[in-house]
């Protein structure tokens, strides 16, 4: 296996495991990250994913030659099957209802950018490169950047890097709002997984709401989100984690919630 998949602390840890290719995509590994999503998605033990790489790089991008008959044929990614959650938000409406904290470092080329954009907090080493080469291989990105980017960053800033190929520092992420911490390379994993801890002992059901309804605003607009944020709030409310919420305030206690 290329994705290593375990759950600890209501944490799923979802490690790319490819180090002697700098974490280069196979079609396989496409599979792969597509089921730990779904599983992700489906347990109820775990309340958020952390997604981290092995070696020197986070990933150089897609192993392209592994990937004829399916861009250069229209086709995209291989489509997903019943067990898998598409990691690009690409070839189906189907997402993790999870939040996903992503920590990356050295190279994060291509897929890795373009996935990155679908997580929910992220963590860079110091030392990252990332990149969408795809203009400086003959084609342009194809997993969600042109969709996406603009949205994260604004309409200048993306163009000034999806137009050009170059490369962008950790540094230069961090100020454009793409990561939300940077860390000294070697210590971005421990930190993206402190804040998973962070997410996993909030209150799941809240967690879900908030999350879900962010997303909608942004998908669909306020409106739509806006009408549901009530009937959300009122089946949170009457919930045994707000409960326990309100009793451990009383008690001055941490609270230690059960997504009841």
């Amino acid at each position: 296996m290329t994705i290593n998949v375990k759950t600890e602390e209501h944490i799923q840890h979802i490690e790319v495991d490819r180090p002697k290719k700098f974490n280069a995509m196979t079609q396989g590994m496409y599979h792969e990250l597509a089921q730990a999503y779904f599983r992700l998605d489906a347990d109820p033990e775990a309340r958020v994913g952390l997604v981290y790489a092995v070696g020197p790089h986070f990933t150089s991008g897609l192993e392209l030659t592994d990937w004829a008959g399916t861009f250069d044929a229209g086709k995209g990614f291989p489509f997903v099957a019943e067990n898998e959650i598409d990691p690009f938000y690409m070839m189906s409406d189907k997402r993790c209802r999870k939040p996903i904290v992503l920590a990356v470092h050295g190279y994060c080329y291509t897929w890795g950018f373009e996935m990155m954009l679908n997580t929910d907090i992220r963590v860079a080493a110091t030392d990252t490169r990332f990149g969408m080469l795809e203009v400086k291989r003959g084609f342009f990105p194809g997993a969600g950047a042109t969709l996406r980017l603009a949205k994260e960053i604004g309409w200048a800033n993306a163009m000034r890097y999806m137009l050009t190929g170059d490369e962008m520092s950790g540094p230069e992420a961090y100020r454009l709002g793409l990561v939300q911490e940077l860390a000294e390379p070697g210590q971005q994993f421990d930190r993206a997984l402190a804040l998973a801890r962070h997410v996993a002992k909030a209150a799941p059901l809240g967690v879900a709401h908030a999350l879900r309804l962010s997303r909608l605003a942004v998908l669909e607009g306020e409106e739509t989100a806006r009408g549901l944020i009530y009937p959300a709030m009122e089946e949170v409310m009457k919930s045994e984690d707000m409960m326990e919420g309100l009793q451990s305030f009383i008690e001055r206690r941490a609270a230690v919630f059960k997504g009841k």
